[in-house]
């Protein structure tokens, strides 16, 4: 079996376990909840108009919000019909298979549909990635080969015992390299490296790590060139790492409740005498809540921007127990996060 050329490094396995970390924190911020309707919405608008700019799409984020919305838009019908196209295909996103060929050649339909006359199917022609100056970046495998390149490809990651962090990147490296389709390579291989990742937690479908991809987007193909010309998908693994990381760091809930400053501490204004009887009422009315717990609200109050490797150190937890009492207080609305992972901080109600 084809095994694509790639070499884990202490660079890649760190990312992964910074991303981990960063997915306990936003699984302990939504608790058992999915993001609201409205802001899966938002987040697919984003990752939408994202894409479609890498790929020369020149709509606006408010262009692209009208078009979702169902409402008149002035630009180029091609562009237009991208979104549109667009919506289609993330709205299907949950019923697709990750590991299903066929799926990938359902989801290239609806994203090319009216665009490319052969949407759904794989290329019988030439193709290769020029500059601007017509040079050639990347010239593709003979139309003749990519059915079984494609084939080998979905049966390695169907059963890759790599961390699916580095399997989805890979695919996404080698589904670049084979360009499988005449046109929708680059938003296809993002589209279904996030899929990959949904599989394995669900909060990948709807976070805009596009965003991230468009704001380094020349980054984004010298690494493709470095890697086509050693022969391996290393550095594009750990590029795409970095950008997973980033977004999951930069997320936020709400971006109008994140203030422009944060104090490092929120001074505490209630004496200490009353402030212990009013913990001890918020106990009083949490019986079953473990005192481990009220051990960890102690120091998010001292330092509401406390991390999770802070309150392992100071309690000697592990950082799955962590988690788990930052996920009961939540639960119970006594905490809520403010801003992002990486800048925001707790906010106390009581």
């Amino acid at each position: 079996m084809y095994i694509p050329p790639f070499t884990i490094t202490e660079k890649m396995l760190h990312l992964v376990s910074e991303i981990s970390e960063q997915v306990g924190i936003l699984n302990a911020r939504l608790g058992e909840n999915v993001p609201s309707p409205m802001l899966r919405k938002k987040n697919q608008i984003k990752t939408i108009h994202s894409s479609l700019a890498i790929e020369n799409n020149t709509l606006s984020l408010k262009q692209v919000t009208d078009i979702i919305d169902g409402k008149r838009v002035l630009g180029a019908p091609d562009e237009i019909q991208e979104v549109k196209n667009a919506i289609e295909a993330y709205r299907l996103m949950p019923e697709l298979d990750a590991f299903k060929e066929k799926d990938l050649l359902k989801a290239h339909g609806l994203m090319m549909k009216d665009l490319v006359r052969n949407a759904g199917h794989y290329r019988q022609e030439g193709v290769g990635v020029f500059d601007g100056n017509g040079n050639c970046l990347h010239m593709a495998p003979p139309p003749s080969q990519v059915p079984h390149l494609m084939d080998d490809l979905f049966q390695w990651v169907k059963t890759c015992k790599t961390h699916p962090l580095i399997y989805s990147c890979v695919f996404h490296y080698e589904f670049e390299f084979i360009h499988p389709f005449v046109d929708g390579n680059g938003r296809m291989g993002r589209f279904w490296q996030t899929i990959l990742l949904s599989r394995w937690k669900g909060i990948f479908a709807w976070l805009p790590v596009e965003t991230i991809v468009k704001e380094h987007q020349l980054d984004y193909y010298n690494v493709i060139a470095q890697c086509d010309a050693l022969g391996n998908s290393t550095a594009f693994v750990e590029f795409m790492l970095k950008c997973l990381l980033d977004a999951m760091e930069n997320y936020e809930d709400d971006e109008n409740e994140v203030p422009n400053v944060v104090p490092n501490v929120v001074p505490n204004k209630v004496p200490h005498k009353v402030q212990d009887k009013i913990q001890d009422k918020v106990q009083g009315k949490f019986p079953e809540v473990s005192q481990s717990t009220w051990d960890v609200l102690a120091i998010i109050q001292q330092n509401p921007k406390a991390t999770v490797t802070d309150i392992c150190a100071k309690k000697g937890l592990k950082e799955r127990q962590v988690y788990k009492h930052i996920s009961i207080l939540k639960s119970l609305g006594i905490i809520v996060r403010v801003g992002s992972n990486k800048t925001g901080y707790w906010k106390v109600n009581i």
